[in-house]
């Protein structure tokens, strides 16, 4: 019972974090009126530094940094995860919408599945995988449908997802031996200097009124996105595969397609609306509401 408790617990951190998360891209959007995208993830890391900084104090777990087996995963999780997913993820945005961000970044289902199952092998069950195949069903039936063709945006969050499962593996190893808050400050702490670095070789220039402008966004990104949901996201995967996280998070585009209907007056086609079956019925499967009959 006790182990039903936690793997409970730990898809309830997934669909929270992915409800949160939802919100992502169309806030990194909303902050390049002002910014551009590295320099926006830049100071979103670094503000998102801060805030776990703030929380390790409060927590007393200062002292959970010195362990170089840590900071090995850390840099790992930083390089993967900090740097190379969310470095193209921002820069596919520049020319990208929400909505297909957030349909794009289910491919990253496939690739977790192909880590953790043909390289690490961890279990996958039937329901699992026919779970997570049905979410990519609903990626097809809008991608088919809602796009005129693919875009460099579009293949650089594509070429993103190549890269989560790594950070994600290195993440569980991490979640091991400290808390989720010291692996994230290490996370962030290591990635701000590389994605200033590269902001400034890729000619950024960003004045401090263009900061100033996307100052709110940059802390909703910091504190919210990159800091209170990468926590769920870390307890989850603690409790729950990282292939079945990833699966059940999927339902996130769902709510980035409406919220982007709210606030960008995007709205949703029929082909869109459609995808929702596939996704309620991968999601049943995925969080084990549904089992499939042996025979």
């Amino acid at each position: 019972m006790n182990a039903l408790s936690e793997r409970r617990k730990g898809e309830l951190h997934i669909f929270v974090g992915s409800v949160m998360w939802a919100f992502f891209p169309i806030i990194v959007v909303l902050s390049y009126a002002s910014v551009g995208s590295l320099t926006s993830l830049a100071w979103s890391t670094a503000i998102a530094t801060l805030f776990f900084a703030g929380i390790m104090t409060a927590r007393d777990r200062w002292h959970e940094i010195w362990s170089v087996r840590l900071w090995k995963d850390a840099f790992m999780i930083a390089l993967f995860i900090g740097v190379l997913f969310y470095g193209l993820y921002y820069a596919g945005l520049e020319t990208s919408t929400p909505g297909n961000a957030s349909i794009i970044v289910l491919f990253e289902v496939f690739t977790s599945i192909v880590f953790f199952r043909v390289c690490k092998g961890e279990r996958l069950s039937l329901e699992y995988a026919i779970g997570a195949i049905l979410m990519v069903v609903g990626a097809l039936i809008i991608l088919s449908r809602g796009f005129s063709g693919i875009h460099i945006g579009d293949l650089y969050i594509l070429m993103a997802t190549l890269f989560a499962p790594a950070g994600n593996f290195y993440q569980q190893k991490a979640r091991e031996i400290a808390s989720s808050e010291s692996i994230m400050f290490l996370r962030s702490a290591l990635s701000v200097p590389p994605l200033f670095i590269l902001a400034y070789v890729l000619g950024e220039n960003v004045s401090f009124q263009g900061i100033f402008l996307s100052l709110p966004f940059l802390m909703i990104n910091g504190v919210l996105m990159l800091g209170l949901t990468k926590l769920l996201w870390i307890e989850g995967i603690h409790r729950i595969s990282v292939t079945k996280a990833t699966a059940l998070g999927s339902i996130a585009p769902f709510f980035t397609l409406f919220f982007a209907w709210l606030i960008l007056q995007q709205a949703p086609t029929i082909w869109q609306l459609l995808s929702l079956v596939p996704f309620v019925l991968g999601t049943l499967l995925l969080t084990d509401q549904w089992t499939l009959k042996r025979i």
